[in-house]
């Protein structure tokens, strides 16, 4: 058995950053499987490559991403550019025979998700998607109090993304407001709550969405004024198999939101209510209580809740974004070496994608459409 295993990374943006942090932690953490090398790092100039490679600790750095694909060291290669780039990227690398870790969303074309997930199949490598936040210990509780029985049967499922990075109308046009980025908050964040529908229920059978641009236009570095062509605000009525009900609501110009992700689920005997700017706590209400003690009680993250008592032995520390980033490194770790694991592959991610895309349609067409 390998006691090791080379890494390559391609983007040394945020998630670029997140990603190396992940490499870098993994094995303190878990204590198990293979001990990552980072061996190679790519960006858009040898300058640029070689100072974060200096930074993040990998060995080699190139400004030419396919050299690194090229690197017959490199075992799995962490894709964490813009969006536009995730397909020719993480096909490359399967080509190449290398396990992909591919930042979200999949691909801005659904073809090229497609091709992704065409080629994952073709290469028998692992691919995997960066959807951490169903890696929190509480969304796999909350998981558990579904099965359970708790809440009885669920009848309603709301789901709300919000933040305010592009709130400001006069803020400067950049890449996430041109067409080739995707449709906008449906597709650049969006995912996200839907990667919790998929861990907990499944994807949508059929949605009904308005997508909106609060600013038309935005001005740019030169002076002018540039037209919006994403969609900052989406608005998504969806069932659920069996016909449960569910609302999403997306927003990137939220004033005051910095990283809400709120689930909140109706149940028959009760609700469970989450929000990722409070990552280690939920709220749980039952009909089972006395009346005269009926309410939502908090749940804190602990020890309990694997894999919580990884990081921190005590209740109520609290663990944070770049946390989930090191167990969904993890999981991959698992998935590569053949055991079960909590991942979104490419073909679950792909049908995650095809809701994007169904939802875009009925945009469109201004009718319900049913998810291929």
């Amino acid at each position: 058995m390998k006691t090791s295993i080379g890494v390559g990374l391609i983007g040394t943006g945020y998630m670029g950053k997140c990603h190396a942090l992940a490499w870098n932690g993994v094995k303190a953490v878990f204590g198990d499987g293979p001990r990552p090398e980072l061996l190679h790092l790519a960006e858009v100039n040898g300058d640029i490559a070689r100072k974060k490679a200096d930074e993040f600790g990998f060995e080699k750095s190139t400004g030419d991403w396919r050299e690194l694909i090229a690197d017959p060291t490199v075992d799995v290669v962490s894709v964490t550019t813009p969006n536009a780039f995730h397909a020719e990227m993480a096909i490359a690398a399967l080509e190449a025979g290398k396990h992909v870790w591919c930042e979200k969303p999949m691909a801005v074309a659904l073809a090229d998700a497609e091709r992704m997930a065409a080629a994952a199949k073709a290469a028998d490598r692992v691919a995997v998607l960066g959807y951490n936040y169903i890696q929190n210990p509480l969304i796999r509780q909350i998981g558990q109090i579904l099965a359970d029985g708790t809440i009885g049967t669920v009848n309603h499922v709301r789901l709300e993304m919000d933040e305010d990075f592009m709130a400001d109308p006069e803020a400067l046009f950049y890449w996430k407001s041109d067409a080739s980025s995707g449709y906008g908050a449906l597709d650049d964040f969006g995912v996200h709550p839907l990667s919790l529908l998929q861990v907990l229920f499944g994807r949508p059978t059929r949605v009904f969405s308005h997508l909106y641009k609060p600013y038309l236009d935005r001005p740019t570095s030169d002076g002018s004024r540039r037209a919006v062509e994403t969609f900052d605000i989406a608005s998504v009525l969806f069932e659920l198999a069996g016909g449960t009900s569910g609302v999403m609501a997306l927003n990137r110009s939220a004033w005051g939101r910095k990283g809400r992700i709120a689930l909140q689920i109706f149940g028959s005997k009760g609700t469970i209510v989450y929000d990722q700017e409070r990552m280690n706590e939920l709220q749980l209400y039952v009909t089972s209580d006395k009346p005269t003690e009926q309410g939502f009680r908090t749940i804190l993250s602990a020890p309990q809740h694997a894999p919580y008592d990884r990081f921190i032995p005590a209740p109520g520390h609290g663990l944070g974004f770049n946390d989930l980033k090191i167990i969904e490194c993890h999981e991959l770790l698992k998935k590569i070496a053949g055991h079960d694991a909590r991942v979104i592959d490419f073909d679950i991610g792909l049908g995650i994608e095809r809701v994007v895309h169904a939802m875009a349609q009925s945009h469109q067409q201004q009718r319900w459409i049913d998810v291929a």
